[in-house]
């Protein structure tokens, strides 16, 4: 048994134990005088004392230890009367502990870990079976002033009380709909969890900050993972709940960071984050930061925000060496990139390690994706723009994706001649309403500052990323190296250098492909920037629906969300047909992530962390405008189209500039820096309407003054009617305002928020799925709304809670969000058997699982074995609140196919024999004297059902002798503990003999010809003893088990009609199924046990599982 653990020093109890097993956290030792053959004295006198002491002073012969390194106190946490019962503990430590242990860094977390696993009782211990504790915090007030130890797990939060060591609470994760930092007057911080009608505060931790990082980061995986599976791939490292570590989650969220950070692809794993320093050219020093080392990058990022960043690729390095350790150079290496550019990295501990694991990846990185060298030059690379000397003396430099991309795109255009081979604009291209001669100026200005930038920072993907160039971007990058620099700055490019072909493929695969997507696509391509005359023809149009097919053909998940032409239709502006696939790669799954599926949560989400950011920048604005959430109607498209939908287009594209190069931060920016800009009028505004109006009016006025091209007409031009002319705004100031104003935002704090809002998005979409679902619901069953939405809840917990326990189940059992709302959720039949036992009314004792597997079957329509929430009310409400012949007709289902099956589980009742005794009389003794004659009754009974048979429009099909005895046995199990349950034995006995005669009447009538006369003969009046049984006795000889001849069993039948006209016979059976059923009472009960049950059953898998691996 286990035991209260309590402290001992192991060297005094040395002489009177002998140590059998050990570990290096246990020890399994036998006491003297126990087990042995002879044994010496000592243990012959330890023997002795032992029998001789009182039962309840003795000591078990066999005892665990738990022993922490480095510690000579031991606490003894099992004990055993034999051998046999101490090695079963001992098993189950090895199986369950042992190998969580070695991921405690602080021996006193082992101990309490080891000692809470113990302490807490069997329901605990099932509770958290196959889960590691990723923490445990010292003792905490909870809401009602409750001192409890508070322990963190992958599936939930579980508050234990320190006196009794039982759980007073346990709150799942799933649950959660808020979770924030706060204070009142008791308490300075604590730690607020609300759930549906909960409040509750946490404090007195000993470390607030890692408590609250850690339930953030569990919060947001569980939900994510259960809530938001459409989109979101669990990492492999938390596949296995029982393997998670808090060691784990702190990765994971270094991981996502990183991702953020340098915007790289989602399957890029992180392997170190090492300190150094970087030497910068362009300010002749080294510079402070950290490299983050990955799959496929070796990124560096400085830091003092905004300084220098880079981001390598390994596809582009070409060597990466040790440089001989000086004072000045300490731990040096060399990156060298195909460029003719070398990075020096200075200050790396572990060097000849770390510089071991690049070697490897990048010599898979080659052998996965190998570089072709190629002489020949673009005409891009011409220009001298890409054409200069640089850092490393005098040579051409071969800019990434035009050196690795060229060969590809000849190939391409060999393959497919369909493809557009420029970017539509210089197809295109307009003459503006300024002189040539201006706007060529202009655009060579930048052009030419855009030259010195690349001369002394590089032109390639690895250029230095500074303040500077950010500068650059914010004036609008010159029309002729926009679509390259936002391949760079996106890293397209380097999808594009290492998919070659791919694109050709998508679309021939794609291509006379008709669907429910492409049909979308149809619809949208003539609302894609109709005002540009790139796409008033068929060659724009035709680019714009290869691409968004070849996307939708690579990414089914995905597939096409509308905004998407929009942002498609500039890319190919400014980029050829196949960077802009790649693109808008970049930006659906790497910069937008969750922004283009089924429910937009990522744009959601931003939206959400966008409202606070308005209250943080602008509390005047957001105190006047009491919901924010009004401002989503019109904010939303800025987020989903990068301001392309709501701005005049060349403006817009400046934007597009800044979000390739800063990402969605720039996005949230410009929208408070265009609050900002509006605040005074928004203020004053008297309702939303006339707020979204300004707004509208304000981006539509928003002009580029240095756009070579003509203005393109805008979405909003009605709002340009007044009568004054209205003040245009300058995309280049609102830009640099905003990044003076609002540019203050790092990734690390936007990543953090985007974790907050989640967990509230994804409890509103909840909500709003059960509130669409009992909609439906509620007008088909007579259950109170209220009823129904606790049955939701019990419904949706069941399986959530299938989710965190059981193995990862198949695709089709999971919540898919893609349905419709009414089939989001589905549960099979084990989840079905555990509902059942909780709130039907139809408990049967040991018969209930099989009555429930034969209801599942039943409800099962499509055989996908899983079933759907409706299906499930609709039944509970037939037991609860159907009629008595409602309720007969669905038992009566229940016991015939697809319901009951050949190989039902209570195929080895002796009941299944044709032992069925149709001897017994038709007249029956009433307690009072009175005896009831059924001839008459059974007559009529034959003649009306003759009558209603016509009637009857779809009949069911007739219930055989294996069939009615299983329905017989259902009755009796029902009535089982019923207050009336002799009155319902005596009646049921009464209709069952009734109805077998009934049957046997059907079977010989079936070779006479006349019922109603086989009936009158085979009908006798004889008193019957109150001790006859329904069933005969099993014992009885062959002779008497021939009342059903062999060959006409299968001839015996009854009907629907026959069962429902008997039962109404007997008034105590019609008071049974007509009485009214408390649901409310069964509800409260099931959400009281529901974990209980399940922690129960994984208690007895548990113990299963353990008795299997001894043997």
């Amino acid at each position: 048994m286990w035991l209260k653990p309590e402290e001992v020093l192991l060297k005094n109890a040395l002489k009177l134990w002998v140590t059998q097993k050990s570990s290096c956290y246990f020890i399994l030792q036998r006491r003297r005088g126990h087990g042995e053959g002879g044994g010496r004295l000592t243990g012959r006198l330890v023997g002795a004392l032992d029998a001789v002491l009182d039962s309840n002073a003795r000591v078990a012969p066999f005892r665990i230890l738990l022993q922490v390194p480095g510690s000579q106190v031991y606490s003894p946490i099992a004990c055993g009367a034999t051998l046999e019962e101490i090695n079963q503990h001992w098993d189950w430590l090895e199986q369950n502990l042992l190998h969580t242990l070695s991921v405690f860094d602080n021996k006193d977390d082992i101990a309490s870990f080891v000692k809470g696993k113990v302490k807490v009782g069997p329901l605990s211990l099932t509770c958290i079976r196959e889960c590691v504790i990723l923490r445990s915090f010292s003792w905490g007030v909870c809401c009602g002033w409750l001192l409890a130890r508070v322990w963190l797990q992958f599936r939930g939060m579980i508050c234990i009380s320190p006196f009794s060591l039982t759980v007073k609470l346990v709150v799942p994760w799933v649950d959660i709909q808020k979770l924030e930092r706060t204070s009142n007057v008791f308490l300075t911080d604590t730690i607020r969890i609300t759930t549906q009608n909960k409040e509750r505060d946490f404090s007195m931790f000993l470390n607030l900050d890692e408590v609250f990082k850690v339930m953030e980061q569990l919060a947001d995986v569980t939900l994510r993972r259960l809530l938001d599976n459409e989109v979101f791939d669990l990492d492999p490292d938390l596949q296995e709940p029982s393997q998670i570590t808090k060691r784990d989650l702190e990765a994971r969220a270094q991981n996502e960071f990183f991702r953020a950070f340098f915007r790289l692809p989602r399957k890029e794993k992180l392997h170190a984050v090492v300190d150094c320093s970087l030497w910068t050219p362009f300010s002749r020093c080294h510079t402070a930061g950290r490299m983050f080392t990955s799959d496929s990058y070796i990124c560096f990022a400085s830091r003092e925000d905004g300084c220098c960043k880079i981001v390598l690729p390994l596809r582009e390095v070409v060597s990466i060496e040790k440089m001989e350790d000086t004072s000045l150079l300490p731990h040096p290496i060399i990156v060298s990139i195909r460029s003719k550019v070398a990075f020096q990295f200075i200050e790396l501990r572990d060097r000849d390690s770390l510089v071991e694991a690049l070697l490897v990846r990048l010599k898979q990185v080659h052998a996965n994706h190998p570089v072709h060298y190629d002489t020949s030059v673009d005409d891009d690379m011409a220009s001298p723009v890409f054409h200069s000397t640089s850092m490393c003396g005098d040579h051409r430099f071969g800019d990434l994706e035009m050196v690795s991309s060229q060969s590809s795109e000849e190939s391409e255009k060999e393959k497919s001649p369909l493809l557009h081979p420029d970017a539509l604009v210089t197809a295109f291209q307009q003459s503006g309403s300024q002189s040539p001669d201006s706007q060529m100026s202009r655009e060579q200005i930048k052009i030419s500052l855009w030259n010195d930038h690349f001369v002394e920072y590089g032109r390639t993907v690895c250029m230095f990323r500074t303040e500077k160039i950010r500068k650059l971007v914010a004036m609008g990058i010159p029309e002729s190296l926009r679509g390259r620099l936002w391949l760079l700055f996106s890293d397209a490019v380097t999808d594009l250098a290492s998919h070659p072909g791919y694109y050709g493929n998508l679309v021939e695969e794609s291509l006379g492909k008709c669907c429910l997507v492409t049909e979308e696509i149809e619809r949208d391509l003539h609302r894609s920037l109709p005002e540009h005359p790139a796409f008033q023809n068929e060659t724009g149009i035709a680019a714009l629906r290869r691409v968004l097919t070849a996307y939708a053909h690579r990414n089914p998940k995905i597939g096409y969300c509308q905004s998407m032409n929009i942002l498609t239709s500039v890319l190919l502006l400014y980029a050829k047909e196949e960077e802009a696939f790649w693109l808008l790669v970049a930006v659906c799954e790497r910069m937008l992530p969750d922004y283009f599926n089924h429910r937009v949560i990522g744009a959601q989400v931003d939206q959400s962390v966008f409202e606070e950011l308005i209250k943080g920048h602008l509390p005047e604005l957001a105190e006047h405008m009491n919901d924010l959430s009004a401002l989503a109607s019109v904010s939303l498209s800025w987020f989903l189209t990068l301001f392309l939908s709501i701005m005049p287009l060349e403006s817009a594209v400046n934007v597009v500039d800044c979000f390739f190069y800063d990402g969605i931060k720039a996005i949230f920016q410009l929208g408070l820096a265009v609050l900002e800009a509006n605040a005074e009028d928004l203020c004053s505004s008297k309702d939303d309407g006339q707020a979204l109006m300004i707004l509208s009016r304000f981006l539509d006025h928003i002009k580029n003054e240095d756009s070579p091209g003509p203005p393109v007409g805008s979405h909003h031009a009605f709002f340009s009617d007044d009568q004054e002319p209205y003040p245009v705004t300058d995309i280049s100031d609102l830009i640099r305002d905003s990044y003076e104003k609002f540019g203050d935002q790092s990734v690390e704090q936007i990543e953090h928020l985007r974790y907050k809002h989640r967990i509230r998005v994804l409890q509103g979409h909840e909500d709003t799925t059960k509130q669409n679902v009992l909609r439906v619901v509620i007008p088909e069953v007579s259950i109170l709304p209220e009823d129904l939405e606790e049955l939701y809840d019990l419904f949706k917990r069941e399986h959530m809670m299938s989710c965190y326990w059981e193995q990862p189940r198949p695709t089709a059992s999971r919540h898919d969000p893609s349905r419709p709302y009414a089939e989001q959720y589905r549960i099979d039949a084990r989840q079905f058997a555990h509902l059942f036992q909780l709130v039907s009314p139809w408990t049967c004792g040991a018969h209930t699982e099989i009555l429930a597997e034969r209801t599942f079957r039943l409800l099962d329509d499509n055989m996908d074995q899983l079933i759907e929430f409706k299906a499930f009310v609709s039944c509970l409400d037939i037991m609860y609140n159907g009629e008595m012949n409602e309720k007969i007709k669905l038992l009566y289902r229940l016991h015939i196919p697809p319901a009951l099956t050949e190989n039902d589980r209570d195929s080895q009742s002796p009941l299944k024999n044709p032992l069925l005794s149709t001897s017994r009389p038709l007249v029956f003794g009433k307690p009072n004297g009175d005896a009831v004659d059924y001839q008459k009754q059974l007559k009529q009974m034959i003649k009306d059902l003759a009558k209603e048979k016509d009637k009857t429009e779809k009949e069911l099909p007739k219930m055989s002798q294996r069939e009615f005895i299983q329905f017989c046995k259902t009755l009796y199990s029902m009535f089982h503990e019923d207050p009336e349950e002799n009155d319902l034995y005596q009646a049921i006995a009464t209709v069952t003999t009734l109805l077998l005669q009934i049957g046997e009447v059907g079977q010989r009538s079936s070779s006479s010809g006349s019922c109603s006369q086989e009936c009158g003969e085979e009908l006798q009046a004889s008193a019957p003893s109150p001790e006859d049984s329904v069933f005969a006795d099993t014992g009885k000889t062959p002779q008497d088990s021939q009342a059903f001849p062999e060959e006409a069993q299968a001839d015996w039948t009854v009907s629907l009609e026959h069962i429902l006209a008997s039962l109404l016979t007997e008034q105590s059976l019609v008071n049974f199924f007509e009485k009214p059923l408390d649901m409310k009472s069964k509800l409260e009960n099931a959400k009281i046990n529901q974990y209980n049950l399940k922690t129960s059953e994984m208690s007895h898998q548990s113990q299963s599982e353990l008795k299997l691996s001894n043997l």
